[in-house]
């Protein structure tokens, strides 16, 4: 393997996949949030940069072109588990994250059956596109267990009404408690939304290397 810059953010990528479960799994919240967030964002310009520093450095290779979308795919699959989980398995994520991950898988069969053809399912902008938008909705999403945590924190042991009032406007916010319902709310609603619009993305790009890889299925004779 050449150790060019760009293989190195790729493998980078590829490695910090797994951590998103591990910080859950060993560190407190919100401090997993925040560190998920910050590795999904890191993720998210080392995905553009990688692409981008082979192409102008004229450093492309079979690992990098290789690893690259597995890097991604990782990313998506490993975070989609970890946010179903802590949303309690809410239909409103776990729908979404379904059909992403079927698609994922689906695809990787095709690419895997084709073997030699498998050029025929070259990447597309709107898969880029799409797993874009996968990113920042999970990035998203991530950051709403951040304002939950500290929603939490500090309402806790307040009388709902005393809480009520406050987000209302009757009583006043000495504790901060608007701008973080707030923010719970608009980034779990904005997050949902963006997920829902990658896994619709996710649909039509799946069906378009389908239909590329038809002739390909067809029987012979």
């Amino acid at each position: 393997m050449h150790w060019t810059l760009p293989n190195i953010l790729t493998v980078l990528r590829l490695a910090a996949a797994p951590a998103v479960p591990l910080m859950f799994l060993y560190w407190a919240r919100p401090y997993a949030d925040i560190a998920a967030l910050v590795l999904f964002l890191t993720a998210a310009v080392t995905d553009w940069f990688d692409g981008y520093l082979a192409r102008a450095w004229k450093q492309e290779t079979k690992i990098g072109t290789m690893l690259d979308p597995i890097a991604d795919k990782a990313m998506v699959v490993i975070a989609l588990m970890v946010i179903a989980a802590y949303s309690s398995f809410s239909a409103w994520v776990v729908l979404p994250a379904t059909v992403i991950l079927f698609r994922e898988v689906f695809v990787s069969g095709l690419r895997e059956f084709l073997g030699d053809v498998a050029g025929t399912l070259k990447v597309t902008k709107l898969a880029k596109w799409k797993t874009t938008l996968q990113m920042v909705a999970i990035a998203v999403l991530f950051g709403q267990g951040i304002f939950e945590h500290y929603f939490g924190m500090w309402s806790m042991g307040m009388d709902p009404a005393i809480i009520g009032a406050v987000l209302d406007g009757r009583e006043s916010d000495e504790l901060g408690l608007v701008p973080m319902y707030r923010g719970m709310f608009w980034s779990g609603y904005v997050g949902l939304i963006l997920l829902w619009i990658a896994a619709a993305l996710t649909l039509i790009t799946g069906w378009d290397y389908f239909r590329k890889a038809l002739p390909h299925l067809k029987e012979d004779g």
